[in-house]
């Protein structure tokens, strides 16, 4: 048995009323037939402990469809996406843990009526887990355009190291011969089989610089990046075309935009750059992933392009051990904003969030004279493992003079030493990726924790000039001590808040970087604070707004629920019909491509059993690591 989830989200909101609507596919034996009503059976359960899930009081799941075929059971429900029931957990656009679990067997107990099955435990083998974005997911399935074209940036078997577990391979492709423009619409990534496991992540960057010299190395194999062996020239490529995770599937562009391979216009020349981690070392690895870009001669209406912002990777990025929140920020200052972007701004349409191992939390916040916006993109429940681009609901604005603050929060708890910023897996980063529309020439757009700033942080009022190792001139206490030992050493347990406190108030180093690669004028020397927010952003509970309390359906079994009763204005705002008022049939129907889709897959060699699907709330409420 083999289960598979297809997820696929339907909402019209008014206000701040909304309607997900899911479907769960899981694989079983047996002929083609349709499910039978009396075993097609949804209950809304929740689960505190390890035990069985109870049932819930409020019955919030709806289901639209049951049926079975010769591979797949698949039922379809929907629920708001807050219940406001305690017992419910909220999908948001955070990462969403799903928890999954089944069984051979029908439950014991009666088949309708009030009274609780019981469910007999699923076992080991038969239960597990998978992060998804419910909200903001790209849709890979997207039918791509008829004249559409491939090219594949792909590594030549790069040797992973035993002695090391990182490694950065840097690879510098020539763009395909096309006679003009055309736009790249998706990637995805390629694995070589066995090797996934390996992959951290892959960047491409545009390349600027003499042509000549590019040729010659895109006719090489790559080498080793920011080592002291790779040539200068590799610095030129700075400007992110593709950020692709650990996790991800790759990213489909909407129909409105396209990143533009122009031969005449554009770069001729990428750089990919490859993070392989290989903790355990193994030995014998060699890899040739990469990335298959789709690009189209039918243009799109916008030229697309990407803007990092974030902390720099540099060791002044400073993690304290032991903490189980950590909160560090990445500013792309609003003096950047006002030479870079256009007045009209630029829409970003689709980011991705990045850290390494120890992230929990990652928001893109945006500062407007003064008046903090609604979060661009945040994930209060971030997963390392799942790096996926989310496409915004709606693009939005950035004008000129907006501040933006990439903020990563941190959980420590389980390091014994500090985590300073870099390139390694064991090292950290706050990145923030968003595509936007129309391009303009900033490029990357991070800052940097001046010194000052760092050495207050710790304790430090001067070192010594031209010290090696760097020793500390005063205060008269830690005189002569390195700055390493004082890394090491400081008493974190009893100085964590003043060193996060100096480090939010203090110093930083902007870093506008242009395509060139050149600082912004006017930026180069600059130092800058964390902005004056007079207004800051506050989430509003929509609750209290609906109705004093919860509305509830009766148990499976009792008859007609209490809320096809009471119909009420308040049904109509959450209704994902919407002015067509006949959606709902459309779930209720079973299409031939989904039909067509299910049937294709591997058709296990078990008898037929009967499942019975509980979709219980710890499906969606358990974010477990």
């Amino acid at each position: 048995m083999r289960a598979r989830f297809h997820d696929s989200i339907s909402a019209n909101t008014r206000g701040a009323h909304v309607l997900t609507v899911t479907h769960l596919a899981i694989a079983r034996g047996g002929s083609l037939r349709e499910l039978r009503t009396d075993i097609s059976l949804l209950q809304d359960r929740y689960a505190q402990d390890r035990g069985e899930p109870q049932l819930d009081p409020s019955q919030d799941y709806e289901l639209l469809l049951g049926y079975e075929n010769g591979t797949h059971t698949v039922i379809r429900f929907r629920r708001r996406y807050d219940t406001c029931d305690p017992h419910d957990y909220r999908i948001t656009n955070d990462t969403m843990r799903l928890l999954y679990a089944y069984h051979s067997d029908d439950p014991e107990g009666p088949r309708t009526g009030s009274e609780m099955r019981i469910l007999s435990y699923h076992g080991s083998n038969q239960r597990g887990a998978r992060s998804l974005y419910l909200m903001e997911r790209v849709n890979l399935e997207e039918p791509l355009p008829r004249d559409v074209l491939s090219w594949d940036l792909r590594n030549p078997a790069v040797t992973l190291p035993v002695t090391e577990d990182t490694l950065y391979w840097c690879k510098i492709f020539k763009l395909p011969s096309i006679r003009r423009k055309h736009h790249m619409v998706r990637y995805e990534p390629v694995h070589q089989p066995g090797n996934r496991l390996y992959m951290h992540h892959v960047i491409v960057y545009e390349c600027q610089g003499s042509e000549e010299e590019f040729e010659i190395h895109a006719r090489d194999r790559g080498q080793v990046c920011y080592q002291p062996t790779m040539p200068p020239l590799f610095f030129n490529c700075n400007n992110v075309v593709i950020a692709w995770g650990i996790g991800s599937e790759g990213f489909s562009f909407p129909p409105e935009a396209g990143y533009p391979l122009d031969p005449d216009a554009g770069p001729r020349y990428f750089m990919m750059e490859t993070h392989y981690n290989n903790p355990a070392q193994d030995a014998d690895i060699t890899d040739s992933s990469g990335i298959r870009v789709y690009y189209t001669a039918s243009l799109r209406r916008h030229d697309a392009d990407v803007l990092s912002v974030g902390l720099d990777p540099n060791w002044r990025h400073i993690i304290p051990p032991g903490q189980p929140e950590v909160v560090s920020e990445g500013h792309c200052i609003s003096a950047c904003t006002q030479q870079a972007v256009p007045p009209r701004g630029i829409d970003i349409f689709a980011v991705v969030l990045h850290t390494h191992l120890i992230g929990r939390k990652v928001r893109l916040r945006q500062i407007r004279d003064g008046v903090e916006q609604p979060p661009i993109s945040t994930d209060n429940n971030y997963d390392y493992t799942y790096q996926e681009y989310r496409r915004l609901q709606n693009p939005v604005k950035v004008y000129p003079g907006d501040h933006l603050i990439a903020e990563c929060t941190y959980n420590s708890e389980g390091r014994t030493t500090i985590t300073l910023g870099g390139l390694t897996t064991r090292e950290e980063m706050c990145l923030v990726f968003g595509y936007y529309y129309p391009r303009i020439d900033l490029s990357l757009c991070h800052s940097l924790p001046s010194l000052p700033t760092v050495l207050h942080s710790l304790g430090i009022q001067e070192l010594w000039p031209g010290s090696s190792p760097v020793r500390i001139k005063s205060p008269p206490e830690l005189a002569d001590m390195t700055l390493e030992s004082r890394l090491v050493t400081y008493d974190w347990e009893n100085h964590f808040r003043s060193f996060q406190e100096a480090t939010h108030k203090g110093s930083f180093k902007p870093l506008c970087w242009m395509k060139k690669p050149t600082l912004l004028p006017g930026t180069e020397n600059s130092e800058a604070f964390y902005p004056n927010i007079t207004k800051p952003y506050e989430e509003v509970s929509t609750c209290h707004n609906r109705w004093k309390k919860p509305r509830r359906r009766k148990k499976p079994g009792d008859g007609q629920s209490d809320e096809e009763d009471d119909a009420s204005d308040e049904d109509e705002e959450n209704d994902v019909d919407g002015e067509d008022g006949d959606k709902t049939k459309v779930y209720s129907s079973i299409s031939l491509q989904e039909s067509s889709r299910l049937n294709t897959g591997d058709r296990p060699s078990c008898k037929t059993v009967c499942l019975l699907l509980v979709i219980t709330y710890c499906i969606l409420q358990a974010f477990w690591r």
